[in-house]
């Protein structure tokens, strides 16, 4: 089980719907360290849209599934979440701080951080964090936090290839009830910007018009809601 912060894990947010080369080694590794229980800590970096939540959230989701209680800690949300929420989090058999990067440099933060991670080594817990940036180039003030993050393993996550991204544009569309042939996800490729999110957002918008005009997805009903001009291919 979750314990209750007002957060919701993503269904579909799962290790067996994460998409990626099969040699994946983050993947591979989570999930091997999950399944034996191995306390550790795992540091996971890259840019934006690299599917860095969605390993964090599919390894809550696989630590429920066993029995155990987790925590996912969205620090993009620092409206939301304060350091005290941090105080008794070692006695989850999994704790998931998304975004680390987000409040360190705040004092009151990286304390109740390095606290943590010392309160979770000596329970035996698990401890996964992400970031945008390397553990070594993070604006970190407390130098004995800098080393905490280094503890276990560290992974550098890659921007996903166009072949998945337009797997999981697949993905994300079923995961509504919406087939999306593939020469949809292709031609939405070629046409707006890239990134996953702008990617996902356009799928939001066309989840709704879908609905609303009752009608599949088409290029020519893509083209038709996004205003793109030209020949439909």
């Amino acid at each position: 089980m979750q314990i209750p912060l007002n957060i919701r894990l993503r269904n579909g947010a799962t290790f067996s719907n994460f998409i990626a080369d099969p040699s994946f080694e983050a993947l591979n590794y989570l999930q091997t360290i999950i399944r034996v229980a191995e306390p550790q800590s795992v540091y996971l970096w890259g840019a934006d849209s690299t599917g860095k939540s969605h390993l964090l959230q599919g390894a809550c989701h696989a630590v429920s599934k066993m029995g155990g209680m987790t925590a996912y800690i969205p620090l993009a949300q620092t409206d939301e979440i304060s350091p005290e929420m941090l105080v008794g989090m070692e006695n989850m058999a999994l704790v998931c701080i998304d975004d680390i990067d987000k409040v360190v440099g705040i004092n009151d933060w990286e304390i109740a951080l390095f606290h943590l991670y010392n309160r979770i080594r000596e329970n035996d817990a698990q401890l996964f964090v992400t970031a945008n940036v390397s553990p070594g180039a993070i604006s970190i003030n407390m130098p004995d936090l800098r080393s905490r993050l280094s503890w276990g393993m560290v992974f550098q996550l890659s921007q996903p290839s166009d072949e998945i991204k337009v797997k999981i544009l697949q993905q994300r569309a079923r995961e509504r009830g919406m087939d999306m042939p593939e020469g949809v996800a292709c031609f939405l490729l070629r046409n707006i910007p890239r990134d996953m999110h702008a990617l996902l957002a356009v799928l939001d918008l066309l989840d709704y018009e879908s609905q609303v005009a009752q009608h599949r997805l088409t290029i020519p009903f893509v083209k038709k809601y996004l205003g793109i001009q030209g020949k439909a291919n």
